[in-house]
Protein backbone atom coordinates (compact mmCIF):
# COMPACT_ATOMS: atom_id res chain seq x y z
CA UNK A 1 0.00 0.00 0.00
CA UNK A 2 2.75 2.71 0.88
CA UNK A 3 4.18 1.91 -2.63
CA UNK A 4 1.49 2.27 -4.42
CA UNK A 5 0.83 5.53 -2.33
CA UNK A 6 4.06 7.03 -3.02
CA UNK A 7 4.35 6.24 -6.72
CA UNK A 8 2.27 9.42 -7.63
CA UNK A 9 4.83 11.41 -5.81
CA UNK A 10 7.87 9.63 -7.09
CA UNK A 11 6.42 9.95 -11.14
CA UNK A 12 6.04 13.91 -10.34
CA UNK A 13 9.13 14.16 -8.97
CA UNK A 14 11.07 13.04 -12.27
CA UNK A 15 12.19 15.96 -14.48
CA UNK A 16 9.87 16.49 -17.16
CA UNK A 17 10.37 14.81 -20.65
CA UNK A 18 11.52 17.14 -23.66
CA UNK A 19 10.63 16.92 -26.92
CA UNK A 20 13.13 17.45 -29.68
CA UNK A 21 13.67 21.07 -30.88
CA UNK A 22 11.79 21.69 -33.99
CA UNK A 23 14.13 22.79 -36.18
CA UNK A 24 13.17 24.96 -39.26
CA UNK A 25 13.44 23.81 -42.42
CA UNK A 26 14.57 26.26 -44.83
CA UNK A 27 12.18 26.80 -47.43
CA UNK A 28 11.56 30.04 -50.00
CA UNK A 29 10.17 32.24 -47.02
CA UNK A 30 12.97 31.28 -44.32
CA UNK A 31 15.28 33.78 -45.47
CA UNK A 32 13.44 36.41 -45.98
CA UNK A 33 11.78 36.25 -42.86
CA UNK A 34 15.14 36.59 -40.62
CA UNK A 35 16.37 39.50 -43.16
CA UNK A 36 16.58 43.26 -41.47
CA UNK A 37 17.76 44.18 -37.62
CA UNK A 38 17.73 41.80 -34.48
CA UNK A 39 18.77 42.82 -31.16
CA UNK A 40 21.04 39.81 -29.16
CA UNK A 41 19.52 38.88 -25.79
CA UNK A 42 21.08 35.91 -24.57
CA UNK A 43 23.40 32.83 -25.38
CA UNK A 44 24.06 29.72 -23.43
CA UNK A 45 27.13 26.99 -23.63
CA UNK A 46 29.39 25.28 -21.44
CA UNK A 47 32.12 25.47 -24.95
CA UNK A 48 34.96 26.96 -23.08
CA UNK A 49 36.43 28.90 -26.12
CA UNK A 50 32.68 30.94 -26.51
CA UNK A 51 32.34 31.08 -22.69
CA UNK A 52 34.61 34.16 -22.63
CA UNK A 53 32.73 36.32 -25.47
CA UNK A 54 29.45 35.40 -24.18
CA UNK A 55 30.42 37.00 -20.91
CA UNK A 56 32.12 39.89 -22.40
CA UNK A 57 28.66 41.14 -24.98
CA UNK A 58 27.21 43.60 -23.05
CA UNK A 59 24.92 44.76 -26.20
CA UNK A 60 24.84 43.75 -29.84
CA UNK A 61 22.52 44.35 -32.59
CA UNK A 62 23.21 42.83 -35.74
CA UNK A 63 21.32 43.03 -39.37
CA UNK A 64 20.97 40.43 -42.06
CA UNK A 65 21.17 41.58 -45.87
CA UNK A 66 20.69 39.40 -48.79
CA UNK A 67 24.32 38.58 -50.24
CA UNK A 68 25.35 38.51 -53.83
CA UNK A 69 24.14 34.59 -54.51
CA UNK A 70 21.32 33.12 -53.01
CA UNK A 71 23.17 30.71 -50.20
CA UNK A 72 24.86 33.74 -48.59
CA UNK A 73 23.77 36.47 -46.28
CA UNK A 74 25.43 39.39 -45.48
CA UNK A 75 25.83 40.68 -41.89
CA UNK A 76 26.59 43.72 -40.11
CA UNK A 77 27.43 43.53 -36.04
CA UNK A 78 27.57 46.51 -33.75
CA UNK A 79 28.26 45.36 -30.28
CA UNK A 80 29.91 46.28 -26.77
CA UNK A 81 32.36 44.15 -26.02
CA UNK A 82 33.03 45.22 -21.99
CA UNK A 83 33.59 47.93 -22.47
CA UNK A 84 34.58 48.82 -26.07
CA UNK A 85 32.34 49.30 -28.92
CA UNK A 86 33.04 47.15 -32.06
CA UNK A 87 31.27 47.36 -35.83
CA UNK A 88 31.97 44.23 -38.09
CA UNK A 89 30.12 44.80 -41.22
CA UNK A 90 32.78 42.20 -43.22
CA UNK A 91 31.11 38.58 -41.91
CA UNK A 92 28.99 36.71 -44.16
CA UNK A 93 26.33 34.02 -43.15
CA UNK A 94 26.18 30.78 -45.38
CA UNK A 95 23.03 28.76 -45.99
CA UNK A 96 22.89 25.40 -46.45
CA UNK A 97 19.77 24.27 -48.32
CA UNK A 98 19.83 20.70 -47.74
CA UNK A 99 20.35 20.55 -44.24
CA UNK A 100 18.64 24.00 -42.98
CA UNK A 101 21.92 25.16 -41.20
CA UNK A 102 23.61 28.81 -41.70
CA UNK A 103 27.25 29.07 -41.49
CA UNK A 104 28.50 32.51 -39.80
CA UNK A 105 31.96 33.01 -41.12
CA UNK A 106 34.20 35.55 -39.87
CA UNK A 107 37.89 35.92 -40.83
CA UNK A 108 39.62 32.35 -39.56
CA UNK A 109 36.33 31.54 -37.31
CA UNK A 110 33.45 29.61 -38.17
CA UNK A 111 30.09 28.51 -36.24
CA UNK A 112 26.85 26.90 -37.24
CA UNK A 113 23.55 27.61 -36.39
CA UNK A 114 20.19 26.00 -36.43
CA UNK A 115 16.57 28.04 -36.38
CA UNK A 116 14.30 26.96 -33.55
CA UNK A 117 10.69 27.23 -34.67
CA UNK A 118 9.20 30.05 -32.95
CA UNK A 119 7.34 33.60 -32.65
CA UNK A 120 8.31 35.16 -36.26
CA UNK A 121 9.91 38.10 -33.54
CA UNK A 122 12.40 36.05 -32.25
CA UNK A 123 15.36 34.52 -33.64
CA UNK A 124 16.14 31.30 -31.75
CA UNK A 125 19.26 29.04 -32.80
CA UNK A 126 20.86 26.30 -31.91
CA UNK A 127 24.60 26.36 -31.81
CA UNK A 128 25.36 22.35 -32.25
CA UNK A 129 28.90 21.68 -30.93
CA UNK A 130 30.12 17.90 -30.56
CA UNK A 131 31.05 18.64 -26.80
CA UNK A 132 28.40 21.00 -25.59
CA UNK A 133 25.34 22.79 -27.51
CA UNK A 134 24.82 26.36 -27.06
CA UNK A 135 21.76 28.68 -27.53
CA UNK A 136 20.99 32.31 -28.45
CA UNK A 137 18.45 34.51 -28.29
CA UNK A 138 17.64 37.56 -30.27
CA UNK A 139 14.34 39.42 -30.92
CA UNK A 140 13.57 42.36 -33.01
CA UNK A 141 12.87 44.75 -29.93
CA UNK A 142 15.47 44.72 -27.11
CA UNK A 143 12.83 43.20 -24.95
CA UNK A 144 11.18 40.15 -25.09
CA UNK A 145 8.30 38.48 -22.99
CA UNK A 146 8.19 36.67 -19.83
CA UNK A 147 6.31 33.97 -22.52
CA UNK A 148 9.84 33.86 -25.17
CA UNK A 149 11.73 34.40 -21.91
CA UNK A 150 10.29 31.04 -21.14
CA UNK A 151 10.22 28.96 -23.99
CA UNK A 152 13.90 30.18 -24.05
CA UNK A 153 14.75 28.95 -21.08
CA UNK A 154 12.52 25.67 -21.57
CA UNK A 155 14.72 24.64 -25.26
CA UNK A 156 17.92 25.21 -22.60
CA UNK A 157 16.94 23.22 -19.98
CA UNK A 158 16.07 20.27 -23.07
CA UNK A 159 19.28 20.70 -23.75
CA UNK A 160 21.19 20.16 -21.01
CA UNK A 161 21.76 23.87 -20.21
CA UNK A 162 20.79 25.77 -16.84
CA UNK A 163 19.91 29.19 -15.56
CA UNK A 164 23.92 29.52 -14.83
CA UNK A 165 24.95 28.72 -18.35
CA UNK A 166 23.02 31.62 -19.51
CA UNK A 167 24.67 35.00 -19.84
CA UNK A 168 22.53 38.39 -20.82
CA UNK A 169 22.75 41.53 -22.28
CA UNK A 170 22.91 44.28 -20.50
Amino acid sequence: LTLLLGLPLALAAEPPTCAPLVTVTFDNATIPGILGQWIYIAGASRYAPHLAELKAVKHAAFSFSPGSHDDELNVTEIMRLNETCVVKNTSKIHIFWHNSTLMHVDGQVASTAELIQSDKELLIMKHPNTNSPGLSLSARTPNVSKEHLEEFKAHLHCLGLTDEDVFFTS
